[in-house]
Parts: C-alpha cells; structure tokens; sequence
C-alpha cells in the first residue's frame, strides 16, 4: 500500500461515522422515531446507538457478592455507581438495555425451571419493584445521557403460541408497563417485547421456527402486544425479537409488524448466522473457520431482511477468548474480512447502515476498563485486541465523532485475507471474496468508506456484483481495483482462478460439524464423532452443466464413510448421500438427486459438499469432480477438455507455475502432488 495522510483517514473515519450523541449527565437528549429503515432524531439525523446492558439482581450483579436479600437500596446503589464508573472511563456509551430482572417479580422461595419459568410471577410484586426499582434506574440512566430500552422479566419459553400463557404474560406486563406516566411517551424509554423467543406454533400445531406458517404467527403473536401498548396511548419505540433465540428474522418481511416506531431486536453471538466461534454457543453451535463471508451469508439471509423495512437493535452481543471466562461469546475479534468475529460484526453492522449494537459483557468489566494498552503474552480481558472491551472502547469512541490517533497503516484487503493481495487468489464457484480498505490502529482496524472502481477482464469466472467478487465458473480472471483515500488515488490489480473442489486449508473445512483435522498435502481427514468434513459455498455452486458428482476414496474405508450434498445453506437439511461400503467410488447422479428423505434436489445450486463419518478414523480423498458420465474418473474428467486450448497452472497456494501451455504437456516435469490445471485439479502421481 502507498504512503497515504493517515491523520487525515483518522478524519475521514469520524466525519463519516453515522451521527449520534454520547452520554454525559445533563446532556441534550433529542427525541427518537422511526423512518422507514432508520432510527432518527429530531433533526432527521440518522442515528445509530451504542451501549451496555445492566440486570437488577444479585447472582447478574457480580454473582451475589454485592448484595442481597431484596435490598432496593443497595441494589440501586451498586448499579449507579456502575453507570458512573463506566462513563467516567470514557466510554462513549448512548444507550442502556434494562432487564426487569424476575428475581423481583417471582414469589421468593417458589421453585422454577430457570428464567422462562413464570409460574412463580406475582403482579403485584412485579408492579411493586417495577416503581422502585426499574423507574429508578431508568430515570438516572436517562439524567446520565443514555436512552434505555427495558425488557420484561425473563426469557421465553422454548415454545411459545398466540394466545397461549406466556402471550397472555407478556401482555399483562406490558398492557400495565405501557399505562405507567413515567413510562408511557417518554422519549428516551424504549421496549424490547420479549427475550429470545425459540419456537412458535406452527399451524399444524407443531412447534417450529421460521416456516412460513411460524412467521405468519409469529408476527400475529407480536401484533397483539404492540396493538394493546398502542391501544394505551403508548407510542414509544419497540423492538420486536424474532425465533432462533432472536437470530430468525427474514420472515418480517413478508409479515411486518404494522405500526410507526416499529424496529428489530436482534442478538448476534459467535457461532450465530455462519460467525466464527472458539467454542459452539449452548443455543444455535457454530463453528471456527467460515472466516467473513460465511458470517456475511447469515447476516444477508436473516438480518437484511428486516434491516431493509425497519431499523436494527443488537440487544446482546460480546466476545472473548474462552480463557477469560468473562463473555457470553467465545471467539476473538480478529480481523476485518478475514477470521474472527468481531472486527466481521462491526463490519457487517456498519456496512448495513441501520445497525444500533450493543456489549453484553459485565458492567464490572467495563468500569474497570483503563485504556492502558497491553503488550503480547501480557494481555489481559481489558487490553486484548481478541477480547471485545480493547476494540469496542475504541469503536465507540470513532462513532461519537473523538480524536482518533493516526492509522499505523491503511490498505486494501481482500477476504479472506489469506495472503499478499497482489498474489493469486484462489476461489470456488459459487463463493464469494469482498475487498475493503481498512485502517490498521493499535489493536483494532475499522473500515475506510470509499467508493471502489472495478473491472473483472473475465465476466465468465469472475463477476462483481454488490460489492463483491463472485466466482461463478472454473478458469482465470484478472480483476482491476480502484479508489481514493486521503485524496489519493490507487489502484491495485487481482489475479483469481477458481475451481470447485480445492484441498487446501481455508476451502476445505474439516469441521463442518463437529471438530476434526486435515492434511492437505496428503488429503487425510478426521472428521469428529458423527462430524462433516466439506466445501461451504456461500451463493451455491452450479453444477446443471453435468451429470454426476464423483468422490474417490485413496485407502480403506473404516468409518462408515458417505459422500453427501446439500442443495439448501444449512446443514440441518436433508442432503443427497452415496454410501461407499466397500467401494472406492461414491457417485452421486445428479439428474435425479433425491434427499434422504426422498426431495427432489436442484443441482443449480449445492451449498455444502463433502463427508460424513463416524468419526476418529482417518480417511484419504484422492480426488472430488463433476462428470458426464458415471464411470468417468478426475483425469477422464479432465482429459474431455479441448486440448489444443493453452492453459495456466497453479500450485495449491494460488502460485501460477506454467502459462500459454498445452493441457497435455501442462504437468510434464513437475513434481508429484495436486496442481490446478486450467481451473481443474490434476494429481502428478511419483
């Protein structure tokens, strides 16, 4: 990258940065609607919060050991203090998510299932604590410069109906919360209906979530509740959540919820939506590996949706390396486009437009935050760059519009930023790989909004489309790139070659489900017990052009072994699956591709290829590709291919080797291993 004014980028990233205030006591605290897609303030800004959340009850409050036994007083005291000492250490904070936490509202002594249990709820308690406990704190909340958006005591159960005991719940709180005067059109109060609905009532009367009957009642459900608070004279903003424990929200856009001062209420934790996860979360799993477009994939198929008719509120959300045990999330921040979680997320929710976020992790955490920089193998939760409080402080900072110190670098990257971007870049049809400029700061990155000049010399391998390369068939392709930052213009040239099946580390996925292992010098894979092992291809792969789908076994075959397809982006549902019992050949005809469970697949677009085993066993794949006919074999395959045509040859880093040669005489004298041959594999055998 070129020497660019860097303290100029720094200027360029606040005078960008969406408006919005940030807390001080006394501050002016314009009133908020909504726009179509945007929160706004009085001035039609657009405005995008950024916040913490506080729970009023001792085992949230620093496990019981700052207070106890119902005391009102000390409960308000400890959390104040809290809001004080957050604000005090300069975080830019604008907004407050407040749980009326059932441990005031439950019968104390009456024994329950957890939090979605609310056979112990007393009205009148919850009507009691909600005076003088949850007003309080929302008002000195307010008094300190932060909005609040309360939530109701509890969580969901796993399964919820229109009209059934917990619907009938939540409208009893929020038809007595929406009457209240010093609630009701308070113009810096606003109400999160409920927390992480799982399933709803399907209308065959099964539990499911986001079906087209679920999403129907699922809006119904929520409809209601909003209809009843309006009916009261409330017109404050609500946040709706959706099912999937708030991860389901591409069904609102075929049933919206009907109103003004309507948004979405959203939680995003790593595993969730395709993200990056160091540890599978207990609610929806994950994996590590997908890096930024598996995320992106998500992101585009659940919260875009709803992002596109209404504004975003991400109501929990955090990160941090497991060792800590101090997050919700277990993942590390990573980097912007490439692996990780949270640089992915600030990316995502900036380049939406609408995204108002928040951190889950302890307020304690928060009010001891120092700003002191650590150093590697010195790090701890509050200066890791992999933890969220390093980036997030910083992040918060940028978007209230502060002084931020010169970028250490400034470039364009390119996802999945596996190398050089000058190099070659190798990609699967049916992926995609978006580039970005990035600033480089002291532990944390954030992008540069510029607009991008792009020209791809092969439309028919490589596309751009949407802010994104897309490789959409098999060979070569040269794309140009060029922008302007600090008033400078540059220009960077890419090189791509994609090909379907690659064994080689950050394409093919070992744990697709479950942990396992790979050796792409030697194709040897360990999948984990009953785990998948495969390809993930984030816009589907197009294989109409062919007949069959072919996988050679190198070995035995000691782990219950199936070659299976996915033709739906989820792994949960039912794929296509050849067995390979003894043979070393599965062979997947794809003309007439039926599901496990008898669908009639389409192979215009397959999101998911690979293996399934038993797990603990190693496995060899000499070779994965498409044929004509269902005896071919991969050099068959590929011998079908006109060869007076002059091909290119690559290593399996993206390295080209050979160019202008003859396909037949392209692997004389190389050495034994996988090369890619005019965008197809070929083993050189010793």
């Amino acid at each position: 990258m070129r020497n660019l004014n860097l303290n100029l980028i720094a200027l360029l990233i606040g005078i960008l940065a969406p408006a919005c205030a940030y807390a001080w006591p006394g501050m002016d605290m314009p009133e908020l609607h909504v726009d179509g897609r945007y929160l706004k303030d009085s001035d039609d800004n657009i405005v995008n919060l950024h916040g913490f959340g506080q729970t009023y009850s001792p085992w949230f409050n620093e496990q019981g050991s700052k207070w106890s036994n119902y005391d009102v007083e000390a409960c308000l005291k400890y959390n104040k203090e809290k809001i004080d000492q957050i604000l005090a250490a300069g975080w830019k904070m604008n907004w407050l998510r407040l749980h009326m936490d059932p441990y005031w509202s439950n019968t104390p002594g009456a024994q329950t299932t957890g939090e979605n249990d609310i056979s112990a709820f007393d009205f009148n308690r919850f009507r009691t604590y909600l005076n003088s406990v949850f007003i309080p704190m929302a008002e000195y909340a307010i008094s300190k410069g932060l909005y609040v958006v309360m939530r109701p005591p509890g969580v969901c159960p796993h399964e919820i109906a229109v009209d059934d005991n917990y619907h009938k719940y939540l409208k009893r709180v929020w038809g007595f919360v929406s009457s209240q005067a010093r609630l009701k059109n308070n113009p810096h109060i606003m109400f999160e209906l409920a927390n992480e609905p799982v399933n709803i009532m399907d209308t065959d009367g099964q539990y499911r979530s986001n079906t087209d009957g679920c999403n129907k009642n699922l809006t119904r459900f929520f409809q209601e509740i909003v209809d009843l608070m309006r009916g009261n004279g409330c017109n404050n903003i609500l946040w709706i959540p959706g099912t999937g424990y708030q991860s389901q929200y591409a069904g609102f856009a075929k049933y919206p919820i009907q109103g003004q001062n309507i948004g979405y209420a959203v939680h995003v934790y790593p595993g969730w939506y395709g993200s990056d996860a160091i540890k599978p979360s207990q609610e929806l799993g994950g994996n590590y590996g997908g890096g930024y477009e598996s995320f992106a994939v998500g992101w585009r198929d659940q919260i875009e949706p709803a992002a596109a008719i209404a504004p975003i509120l991400v109501t929990e959300m955090d990160w941090a390396p497991e060792d800590y045990n101090a997050s919700w999330g277990k993942s590390i921040t990573g980097r912007m486009l490439g692996e990780g979680f949270g640089a992915n997320f600030k990316y995502l929710a900036d380049k939406t437009g609408n995204v108002s976020w928040m951190i889950f992790t302890g307020p304690e955490h928060l009010a001891k935050f120092d700003g002191e920089a650590g150093s590697t193998g010195k790090y701890t939760l509050y200066n890791d760059p992999d933890a969220c409080l390093w980036p997030v402080y910083h992040w918060y900072k940028e978007y209230a519009g502060d002084n931020m110190p010169a970028a250490s670098s400034v470039s364009l990257v390119l996802s999945p930023r596996s190398g050089d971007i000058t190099t070659d870049h190798l990609m699967m049809p049916g992926t995609c790989s978006t580039p970005a400029v990035v600033a480089s700061y002291n532990g944390y990155e954030s992008p540069i909004e510029t607009d991008l000049d792009v020209a791809v010399d092969n439309s028919s391998v490589i596309s751009w489309d949407n802010g994104s390369f897309h490789a959409i068939g098999q060979g070569q392709a040269t794309a140009t790139v060029g922008y302007t930052v600090g008033g400078k213009n540059e220009s960077v040239q890419l090189s791509f070659t994609s090909t379907a099946f690659p064994f080689l580390d950050g394409y093919f996925n070992p744990s697709i489900w479950e942990t396992g292992t790979f050796d792409s010098a030697t194709h040897t894979i360990t999948t984990g017990q009953y785990g998948f092992a495969g390809w993930k291809y984030s816009s589907g792969i197009d294989l109409s052009e062919y007949h069959y789908l072919i996988a050679e076994l190198d070995g035995d075959n000691n782990c219950g072994l199936s070659f299976r397809v996915f033709d739906q982006n989820n792994y949960w549902s039912d794929p296509a699956q050849a067995d390979f019992g003894n043979a070393k050949r599965a062979v997947i005809d794809l003309d007439n591709m039926k599901s496990i469970q008898g669908r009639q697949m389409d192979k215009s677009h397959l999101y998911i290829v690979g293996f399934w085993s038993m797990g603990g066993r190693q496995f060899r794949i000499s070779n994965v590709f498409p044929a004509m006919t269902s005896d071919a074999s991969g050099i068959d395959d590929i011998e079908t291919v006109t060869v007076e045509q002059p091909v290119e040859v690559y290593d399996l880093y993206g390295r080209r080797i050979r160019s202008g040669i003859y396909r037949y005489e392209a692997t004389d004298g190389l050495a034994p291993g996988i090369y890619i041959v005019g965008g197809r594999k070929v083993s050189v055998l010793p």
